[in-house]
Order: structure tokens, then sequence, then C-alpha cells
């Protein structure tokens, strides 16, 4: 069985800086986008994607098929929650309001084909769905007002969400219009599912599914090509 994925990519990377987006800088002569759905695409568990861009992002649109699947395009909105939802509204009437649909990061370019291989199989069978998530390893400080460590925390129980995130359209939905109607800002889709008493399986992926984020995690990223070739 294949699945849908929503692509949300009309953020303007604020935290990146610079006058381009960071899902459309060049990677070894592409966008970082279509990097990003060519590992969607590419992979047999997928049978479709919603790619959800801004107003002004027209002519960066990639081409309309990728690896022969069918590529839908749906305009944004101000969050990415309202991006999300707009994807959900834009999936085909094949989808069903049951079926299990993915969330990726439009800027999360280096997604590998087994980590997408253990949530589709892991998430399929929760009632719930499932996230790609990693173990905090690094040792976490407690800020105080003046900078000063207040304390250690520990880390034995915390993860670190990462995408793709797998839950069924109509669940996730009305998650993300409730959390919207409460004036929540959600930071993932397993966030808005969480509010609603969902309790969504973590399914560790590798470290280095990075979501280009600095200047730095572009570097990493070119890197990271530069080894493939």
């Amino acid at each position: 069985m294949s699945n849908w994925v929503i692509v949300p990519a009309a953020g303007r990377g604020s935290r990146f800086g610079g006058a381009v987006p960071k899902q459309f800088l060049e990677a070894g002569g592409r966008s970082v986008l279509a990097h990003t759905l060519d590992a969607l695409a590419g992979h047999p568990g997928i049978g479709g994607l919603v790619l959800v861009l801004g107003p002004d992002d027209a002519p960066q649109l990639p081409e309309a098929v990728l690896h022969g699947k069918p590529l839908v395009r749906a305009l944004g909105g101000d969050t990415r929650a309202a991006s999300v939802l707009a994807g959900l509204h834009a999936l085909p009437d094949t989808v069903r309001p049951d079926d299990f649909v993915l969330v990726h990061d439009a800027a999360r370019p280096n997604l590998h084909a087994g980590d997408l291989d253990a949530l589709l199989e892991r998430g399929r069978m929760d009632p719930v769905g499932a996230i790609l998530a990693a173990p905090v390893r690094d040792t976490l400080k407690r800020a105080g007002d003046d900078g000063g460590i207040d304390g250690t925390e520990p880390r034995e129980r915390l993860w670190r969400a990462l995408t793709p995130q797998l839950f069924r359209r109509l669940q996730l939905g009305r998650a993300l219009e409730a959390a919207d109607a409460d004036g929540i800002t959600v930071t993932d889709e397993a966030m808005a599912m969480e509010r609603q008493g969902a309790r969504p399986l973590l399914v560790e992926g590798r470290e280095d599914n990075f979501k280009i984020t600095t200047p730095t995690d572009f570097a990493r990223f070119e890197f990271e090509l530069s080894r493939r070739s």
C-alpha cells in the first residue's frame, strides 16, 4: 500500500537568513527542495506528493511528476499548521479519511530509504501513527535568566522529533484545527496529536536526517552530497 506525503514548503526560513528561502538554495546543482522530493518520490511506499508553497514561489516549482508519482500543488498559510491543513485539503479523494499520510520538512533533504521503510512498517501498525525521532545523546543544561546553569536535565526519556511523521488524514486534520481554534502554535504534527490525548509511536531514525536551519547545516548537506558522488 502506498501513502501520500505532504511537504510544507511555504516557510521563509527567518533563522537561516538571506534573500532566498533555504528550501530553494542550490546544492549539487539542484535545490534543497528537489533533493527532498526525490528522496520521498523515489521510495516505493510513496504514492503521491502534495507540495505546499507560498504565493511568491511559482517560479520555483519543480517538475509536475517525480519518479512517475503525481505531484499536487497547494497554497500554504502563515504557519506550518495552516500549510499542512492546506495540504490535507488538497489530497485527492482516493485518500480516505482513515488512510495514513506523511508530513515531511521541505528542508530535510537527507532522508534515507531505510528510515522511511521503518516508519511505514511500524507506524501503519499503530492505531495513532508514528514519527521518526532520535534519542537525545548530549548532556542537557537548564539555563537561568542570567545565563548561568541552574541544573542538569535527565535525558534518558528525551527524543528529538524528526520527520516524516505519519498519521491518519482525518485525525491529523481535526488535531490541527483544534490547536488553531485554541490559539496554540504547534511546532510539529505530533504535538497537535498529543493535545488530543494521542500517543504517537517513536521510531528511531538516523542522526543525519537533519533539517537545514542554519548556514552550517547547509554546508553539512553539501558535504554529504560530495560524499555520495
